[in-house]
């Protein structure tokens, strides 16, 4: 049986963790599936990637974990890898990724949280960092985490292991949003991102990961300019009609 789910919801593409009896803890099967679903999202506008139940995702099986005792340092490597490819491919995903976060959200759960676009938290989320409490570190997850909060606040959280809330979490900048009506708010933001062009969305994105610099700029925009979505836009924009990708 599938512990995962994937379906086309109109312009989005909801991407769900279907192991509610364990907290939506990965194992080599998620990774595996989740990686499959992220990597071709076809023309989808938006990705959501959610948890089914109470909790988001409470990291790594324990019982998969438990397994790697019996592995060699190569086949660890090999394992690790595995993680890191399924967080790139969240993280390069063509289409902006916005997280579904409630309840338990802990160890490779926030590094889900952390390659993704937009995180959007229940009150009741809960996040940490909590490798160390185990003797481990979050090594795989720290290029996404340290991305998103910091090595500041990595300083803390990473070797501390503590839990924190959402509120830190949003303070932060793990989280994005805290919304007591979650799917009221993750649906207003998936909202914005179908409201705006489908190819400038895409090439915002990238934006923002390649961050490029000086002529390569002027070039990037000039051509979103002349396309015929950013001539749809403007012209939209003037005679003050939608755009044709609202219509």
């Amino acid at each position: 049986m599938s512990a995962l789910r994937a379906e086309r919801d109109g312009p989005l593409l909801r991407v769900t963790l279907a192991r509610p009896d364990r907290r939506n803890a990965f194992d080599a099967g998620l990774i595996a599936e989740l990686t499959e679903a992220f990597a071709d999202v076809g023309d989808a506008r938006a990705v959501v990637l959610a948890g089914d139940g109470e909790s988001f995702s409470a990291g790594a099986d324990i019982e998969w974990m438990r397994s790697s005792v019996d592995l060699s340092f190569e086949e660890n490597v090999a394992d690790a890898m595995r993680l890191r490819r399924l967080l790139e491919s969240i993280e390069r995903c063509p289409a902006p990724v916005v997280c579904r976060v409630q309840g338990f959200a802990l160890a490779g759960g926030c590094g889900l949280v952390a390659a993704s676009d937009v995180a959007v938290a229940g009150t009741d989320a809960v996040f940490g960092f909590s490798e160390v409490k185990l003797g481990i570190v979050p090594a795989v997850i720290s290029p996404f985490a340290l991305a998103r909060i910091g090595p500041a606040n990595a300083r803390r959280y990473f070797v501390t292991g503590e839990r924190f809330g959402a509120e830190t979490g949003l303070r932060i900048g793990l989280v994005s949003e805290v919304a007591a009506e979650l799917d009221e708010a993750v649906d207003r933001v998936v909202a914005e991102i179908v409201a705006a062009g489908p190819e400038a969305v895409r090439a915002a994105k990238r934006l923002v990961l390649e961050r490029p610099d000086g002529p390569e700029t002027a070039r990037l925009i000039a051509e979103r300019r002349a396309s015929a979505e950013g001539q749809e836009g403007l012209s939209a924009f003037l005679e003050k009609r939608p755009p044709a990708w609202r219509t």
